[in-house]
Parts: C-alpha cells; sequence; structure tokens
C-alpha cells in the first residue's frame, strides 16, 4: 500500500486527474493493481512519466519498462506487481479500462 500511495501523490503533484486504483490480484497475473492516471494532453503525459519514473527510482523502485512515450497518449510504467496508465482522456474514454476491469475493487491507500 505504501508504494500506492507514494504513486498517487506522486500523480496529484504533478497535477494528474480522476486518478483510480484497481486491484487486479484476483483476475490477472499481469500485476496486483493497475493505477489509471488522466492527463490533459500528450506532454502533460509525458511530463507526469518522466516525473513518475524519476521520483520512483529516487525511492529504489525501478519500472521494469515505459510503452507510450513518444506519443504520449497512452504511457504505460510497468512496476511488476503494479501497473500504471497514464491517458489522455479521449484515449482513456476510448479503452475504458475502468470497464473491461470493472470486477476489480477499487483502492484507496
Amino acid at each position: 500500500m505504501e508504494k500506492l500511495k507514494l504513486i498517487k501523490e506522486l500523480l496529484e503533484n504533478k497535477k494528474a486527474e480522476d486518478i483510480v486504483i484497481l486491484d487486479v490480484s484476483d483476475l490477472t497475473n499481469l500485476a496486483d493493481y493497475f493505477i489509471i492516471a488522466s492527463a490533459n494532453s500528450p506532454t502533460h503525459a509525458r511530463a507526469l512519466a518522466d516525473y513518475l519514473e524519476e521520483e520512483l527510482k529516487k525511492r529504489g523502485y525501478t519500472p521494469d519498462h515505459v510503452e507510450g512515450k513518444e506519443h504520449g497518449e497512452w504511457i504505460l510504467l510497468d512496476l511488476i506487481d503494479t501497473i500504471v496508465h497514464i491517458f489522455t482522456p479521449e484515449t482513456r474514454e476510448y479503452y475504458g479500462l475502468e470497464w473491461i476491469w470493472s470486477d476489480a475493487q477499487r483502492v484507496e491507500p
């Protein structure tokens, strides 16, 4: 829970919106948690991802891999047990991860 709280706070520090944390541990072996957040533009999404990556590394959490930075519409940071999804609002609505994973429990760290 400490890592989830940290990620949420870091995203809030850089003005991410509509942050949702889903416990997907009983539904998939991809990760235990998905964190979904919105950025107001691709540039904002890239800035959020860069900031998150930098701050997490300072605290000993290094992403296994990062995808989507070149376009900035959907950026994924894979922290093995936690996957952070940063979307522009239109892309978030289009892919509907919250709907796809609607059986997952929402978490408030």
